[in-house]
Order: C-alpha cells, then structure tokens, then sequence
C-alpha cells in the first residue's frame, strides 16, 4: 500500500465524527475532472508515510479523534487494504471508505468482517456515460482496470446494489455522491441515476473546483441554481438528495 497523505484531523470528512484522512495512492480510474492526479499517476513519489506511521499517530490519537477515513486514489486495488483496516479497528476507531465502487468483492469482504462503518461511493455518471466519465475509453490507456468493456459497469451496479439492499443500517452507513461537471453531466444525467439508484438512503451533488491537481484542466461547474434544478429532478425517487459544498 502506498500512504501518500495523512491529513491529521477533519470535521468534514466523517459527518459527526473528528477524524483523520488517510489517503492511498493509486487508481483505477482516469476521471478527467479529478482533483488528485498526483496520487493517480506517480503515486509512488507521494508515498510519503509508512503504514507504521499512520498506526503511531491514530494510536496517540484515540482519546481525541473517533474516526478515520481511508480516501485516495481507491483504496479497494489493495489487497491488504483488510489487513490494515483491521490494524485501524484494533485501536477502537470508526472507519469511513471512499471508493468508486469497482471491487464490489473487496466492499463486501470489509464489511462482512465489520472493518468499515461508512462507505462513500461515488457515482460517476449515468450507466449510458458512465465508462466515458470515468476516463476508461482510451484504447490506448493500459494503466486502467477492465477498461472499455462491460464488465467494468457490472462492478459498479454491483457495488450499488450492495450498498443499497445487502447491508444493516443498525450498523453501516453509505452514501452516494456524484462530483458535478458542466462539461459532462447534463440534466439527463441525473434523470437516468434517478431511475438508477431510486430509494437511495443519502445522495450527495458536489460542485466542481478547479485547481493545478486536477488531471485535465479546463472543466467548469453549474451554479447552486442550475445545481438545484438537478436537485428537483432527483428528488421523486430520492427524497434525500442534498447538495454538499456549493458556495
């Protein structure tokens, strides 16, 4: 595992919670809008802790933060990802996992064995967009993970369904969000992840910001009136939807 950032206390990241972020380099996907290339395409020159490093501080961390949230990158390429998530647990932490849904597996490996509490899983487009808006069209792109095929939707409607129907929310918390582009999300988008994800217990639209990370510059965000407008068009099949981080 690549520990590319700690970011030693939020009170955004986990709702209700003091946390601290861990962020994992490395992805398997290639969103053009997204806000850390730096851990997506040389992640290995941002490793800048060790796994022992991060259990230190949680460790003379734990009477004051309660939670920990593992981001990145996405964190589920890793196949060890459990041992440390375990680690975590052992400390008495709550963990929160940001993930782009592609290892519907390894979700359902972390949460049978109770090493998370939160899943925030992002939801990248409609199904007819969704391969595009994740940067996994390029036939000439090698880096990405079940690139241009089907298979790679079927994970991800996987992981939506898991999240939504196999999991007790006596115990486990999950919210899907989707990062609003004006360049690539339309207000059929949104129509077609309506009839996607309908019942959805949380459903976050987050708008867009610029920045010298970002993978592909040049992308430009909806205002909070055109944003509300995608808001009126979710809310008949998920009353909950909100908006989260619009000035």
């Amino acid at each position: 595992m690549l520990f590319c950032g700690l970011q030693k206390t939020t009170l955004l990241d986990y709702p209700e919670h003091v946390a601290a972020t861990v962020f994992l380099g490395g992805c398997n996907f290639r969103c053009p809008y997204c806000q850390n290339s730096d851990l997506l395409l040389d992640p290995a020159s941002y490793a800048a802790y060790t796994k022992q490093d991060i259990l230190s501080y949680l460790q003379k961390r734990k009477n004051i933060l309660t939670g920990v949230c593992i981001t990145g990158g996405e964190p589920t390429i890793y196949h060890d990802l459990p041992d440390f998530l375990a680690e975590v647990k052992q400390l008495g932490y709550l963990v929160k996992l940001d993930s782009n849904g592609s290892n519907p597996f390894m979700l359902q490996t972390l949460y049978e064995q109770k090493l998370i509490d939160y899943v925030a899983m992002d939801i990248k487009s409609g199904p007819s967009d969704y391969l595009k808006v994740a940067g996994l069209t390029d036939p000439t792109d090698h880096s990405t993970s079940y690139a241009f095929s089907d298979e790679m939707l079927a994970r991800i409607r996987e992981s939506v369904h898991f999240l939504m129907h196999e999991t007790d929310e006596r115990r486990f918390t999950y919210e899907f969000r989707t990062t609003v582009v004006r360049e690539l999300h339309s207000a059929e988008t949104f129509r077609e992840i309506g009839d996607w994800i309908k019942g959805a217990k949380r459903y976050f639209l987050q708008s867009y910001k610029e920045s010298e990370r970002v993978l592909c510059p040049g992308f430009s965000a909806y205002s909070r009136m055109e944003l509300e407008k995608f808001i009126e068009i979710l809310k008949p099949n998920i009353p909950s939807v909100a908006l989260r981080g619009v000035d």
